[in-house]
């Protein structure tokens, strides 16, 4: 289960992205990026987050520790920009909170290679979550002590804003994907990383999930969506 914190203070927002997230801190003195259920992309977003982002844990990637952050709507008051005070008010309640990497930097492409091994794992994995904002203009990589990370899986899981598209040999078009040039051992990848992709941890990962978050359909039909897609992975990736 993922660490339940309370925000304590809002400190500043992070204007990088559309919904809008926050630096915060937490009553565990931890520093997070918080990502508001009352954006504009709404909790389906933040199911995104926790499906991918666990998913990715377990599957051995970098990734920040992910936290469900309770946020008081008083805080909203010492902000004096109206726009961010609506977002605090809207977002009262369980928020998804990232843990915050100081003094990382944004993933390069130019600067550094990817290890072919890790771009082919990278790219079967965004193929399996449908993620479609990994590319070079975006990357949704950082780089901490010399390492990389996977941040930001809001975009993925699309479907679930529309379940009729949720096929699992739904086409997954790599052209624009960033690491796409270095995954020359997707075949390697598959063979690891699909017998991974079990009923039971997709139990524990969707089970990260606040039931309420869900939409139309439950933490079961995410589960079966991509217990029933990973072994289709070599065959929907187009590049």
């Amino acid at each position: 289960m993922l660490e339940r914190v309370t925000v304590t203070s809002y400190l500043a927002p992070l204007r990088e992205g559309g919904s809008l997230p926050g630096l915060v801190e937490a009553d565990n003195l931890g520093t997070y990026v918080l990502k508001f259920r009352g954006a504009g992309q709404g909790p389906l977003a933040l199911v995104a987050e926790i499906i991918g982002g666990e998913l990715a844990r377990r599957l051995g990637f970098r990734t920040p520790e992910l936290a469900l952050a309770d946020l008081d709507p008083r805080i909203a008051r010492s902000e004096p920009d109206e726009e961010i005070q609506d977002l605090l008010k809207a977002s009262a309640g369980i928020n998804l909170a990232v843990d915050y990497l100081p003094g990382s930097a944004g993933f390069d492409p130019l600067g550094w290679t990817a290890d072919e091994d890790f771009a082919s794992e990278l790219l079967w994995f965004d193929a399996l979550i449908q993620n479609v904002d990994r590319t070079w203009r975006n990357p949704n990589l950082l780089v901490w002590h010399k390492n990389i990370w996977l941040i930001d899986h809001g975009a993925a899981l699309y479907f679930h804003h529309d379940w009729s598209r949720a096929a699992p040999d739904k086409p997954f078009d790599a052209r624009q994907h960033v690491v796409k040039d270095r995954a020359k051992r997707l075949a390697e990848a598959h063979e690891r990383l699909a017998p991974k992709i079990t009923a039971e941890l997709l139990a524990e990962v969707t089970g990260d999930v606040p039931p309420d978050w869900f939409g139309e359909r439950g933490a079961d039909a995410y589960a079966a969506q991509l217990l029933n897609r990973a072994p289709l992975v070599p065959e929907v990736i187009r590049l």
